[in-house]
């Protein structure tokens, strides 16, 4: 786990699962699949096989060991629901999730059609949990915007949707149930442009919807020139977090035997 994340909205990342396979138009400049094939073929290192799908029980415990409270953005270089994991693996990393509350997860798929099945039968109770944040992916209106109904069947405590990489204007669209919205540009090499008027009909609605707003980034070839201003500021905003005590070590301790065993 990383716990200085460069992701402008996260604090830390956990991958208990690496590796993925593009399933719509946002995946075609994946940077989780440019970074882990930079690595493919080099022994030991967490990537050497690229970014074939893999599960990593070893990573399992990391969470609990980490006791300063962080934002975790669960996967950041997979997808938890891809149709590859068993919904055993899953609730494993679930049962960390509700264990571990001291911390606020972030899960982010573009598999919505799995979220929404696991999360109204098996996966009830961590819906339910206020500290796990769950959330899609939308890039357009075709493939994107179908997700936010998913996600709002699954009737997740706490929702969010990541506009990023934002491909075309998205029109009017419900943000009912939603409790947070990021919206970006893609960035690197042959990233497609995002316009301003897109991006400021985005922030018009969650205005009127009363739902925090935040600007990653407009992208580009090089992100860092663009930067992340929009009209002249920046957008900052979250949901308000959870707040759990942290367990003591013993505590920790007697978790990480029960729920991720070396």
């Amino acid at each position: 786990m990383s716990t200085n994340s460069k992701i402008e909205w996260t604090d830390a990342t956990w991958n208990p699962v690496r590796g993925c396979t593009k399933v719509s138009p946002g995946c075609k400049h994946c940077y989780a699949e440019t970074f882990a094939e930079r690595f493919r073929g080099v022994p030991g290192h967490p990537f050497e096989f690229g970014f074939d799908l893999r599960i990593v029980p070893e990573k399992l415990g990391d969470p609990i060991r980490w006791s300063r409270p962080q934002k975790i953005f669960v996967n950041s270089m997979s997808d938890l629901f891809h149709e590859d994991v068993d919904d055993s693996y899953i609730e494993q990393v679930c049962d960390v999730m509700l264990a571990a509350n001291w911390h606020t997860y972030q899960v982010l798929t573009k598999r919505a059609d799995r979220l929404q099945r696991l999360l109204t039968t098996r996966l009830k109770d961590v819906a339910s949990a206020q500290h796990v944040w769950w959330g899609v992916s939308v890039e357009d209106q075709r493939f994107g915007l179908p997700r936010i109904d998913k996600l709002r069947a699954a009737k997740a405590a706490s929702s969010f949707l990541s506009i990023e990489p934002l491909l075309e204007d998205l029109g009017e669209f419900d943000l009912s149930g939603v409790d947070w919205v990021i919206v970006g540009g893609e960035s690197g090499h042959g990233a497609r442009p995002l316009k301003k008027e897109w991006v400021r009909s985005i922030r018009k609605q969650c205005r009127s919807a009363r739902v925090p707003f935040f600007f990653k980034q407009w992208g580009g070839v090089r992100k860092s020139l663009n930067g992340r201003t929009l009209d002249g500021r920046t957008y900052d905003e979250f949901p308000k977090p959870s707040c759990h005590e942290v367990a003591s070590l013993e505590r920790r301790r007697e978790l990480i035997a029960t729920l991720a065993p070396a």
